[in-house]
């Protein structure tokens, strides 16, 4: 994958706003659990960075996904995860599905002001006991009329205590749980509707989290994205969208890891001489840099494929298998270099490894990944290749 000179521009573009209109806040978003979304939101709004691929019909630009993964290399420049990651929420987690398989009312109603910034978006698949089982969720919503009445509860909700609108995965049917499920438009502000207490997490604490519980919530059935019983199939496919943009956003935060390091391991002497003059160090910075690299290789193919329209699947699972891996080994690395001082919360690699721990997990946790590759190999038990 080769950026023109309009992937450039992009890219300075959304490098200038890191600079000037999230690092110089992330300390104080940190501590206090918490960024102004919309606030941000609207001035990326302006910029067009929020309907980078979005049809130009609601107010995006309309790019092939090379520009996304362009836009998401640059934002993880951010000395912080969580506002990245709340930023990735809005962009590749809860509008693809809207922008591609939504009606042209509903798109005007939640996809264009979420393009601007003027709504928050928040994705509402997870629950308590349905994490990367996504066919286990248990959320229902049956016909009543003309609305859909919504019950259940969402879990580990990213945006929760700020969103306008939940993109929401519920049961819309009896029968095969791949087939009985539904994405619907949920307005946060419906009656039934409660967010509870904002969860304290490990690390991405600028980004704020929360369960969301629904009783009794109607809402209309137009609301519904695209074709009822098709959810589980439109979720997979964001999915696709979600992995790459994952493991698109952490190569840079891996960088700073790895760069931090260098000037940390440079400047701190050790039975007199630079800790970076110790072979094992150096060679493991120059080791991990390269696995850096071979991520990056992985992703833009990833994205090659899925800009002409061929089925990523396997290739989407590895590149997330791989960042999750890296986002694991890398700042563990880099933090034993640091010692006592990598220990303490204010120094950026310990920022760093809390940040990243959650790639693992999030969107399909590794052991997922491992089962669709194997399943695709076939490897798997009674899979045939």
């Amino acid at each position: 994958m080769i950026f023109t000179q309009e992937h450039e521009e992009l890219k300075r573009t959304t490098r200038s706003f890191i600079e000037n209109e999230i690092n110089p806040f992330a300390d104080e978003w940190e501590l206090a659990g918490h960024f102004p979304a919309k606030e941000v939101f609207k001035k990326m709004g302006v910029l067009g960075l929020l309907g980078i691929t979005k049809p130009e019909k609601f107010g995006g630009i309309a790019l092939d996904y090379s520009f996304e993964v362009a836009f998401a290399e640059e934002i993880g420049g951010a000395i912080c995860g969580g506002v990245p990651l709340s930023i990735g929420v809005q962009t590749n987690m809860a509008t693809p599905a809207l922008a591609q398989f939504g009606s042209d009312q509903l798109r005007h109603e939640f996809l264009a002001p979420a393009l601007t910034g003027e709504m928050i978006a928040s994705i509402a698949v997870s629950e308590p006991a349905a994490g990367s089982d996504v066919a286990s969720i248990t959320t229902t919503a049956v016909k009543s009329g003309d609305d859909y009445i919504i019950n259940g509860s969402k879990m580990w909700i990213t945006n929760a205590t700020q969103a306008d609108f939940f993109c929401l995965l519920a049961n819309t049917s009896e029968g095969s749980r791949h087939k009985n499920k539904s994405l619907i438009i949920v307005p946060a502000n419906l009656p039934g509707i409660s967010i509870g207490e904002k969860l304290h997490k490990l690390g991405m604490r600028s980004s704020d989290t929360a369960p969301v519980f629904f009783d009794n919530v109607r809402v209309p059935q137009r609301y519904l994205i695209g074709e009822e019983g098709k959810g589980f199939t439109y979720q997979m496919l964001q999915f696709q969208e979600e992995r790459l943009f994952g493991a698109a956003m952490n190569l840079k935060y891996l960088e700073l890891c790895i760069n931090s390091t260098i000037d940390y391991t440079r400047e701190r002497k050790a039975f007199g001489q630079s800790l970076l003059d110790n072979q094992m160090i150096h060679f493991r910075l120059a080791e991990m840099q390269t696995e850096i690299e071979a991520l990056r290789s992985m992703l833009y193919r990833a994205t090659e494929k899925h800009i002409v329209g061929d089925d990523i699947s396997l290739l989407a699972s590895m590149t997330k298998l791989k960042a999750g891996k890296l986002t694991r080994e890398i700042p563990d690395s880099c933090l034993q270099f640091w010692g006592g001082m990598g220990y303490i919360e204010e120094t950026i690699v310990n920022r760093i490894y809390r940040d990243c721990r959650l790639t693992a997990i999030g969107g399909g946790a590794d052991e997922v990944m491992m089962g669709i590759i194997s399943k695709m190999m076939g490897t798997h038990p009674g899979k045939k290749k």
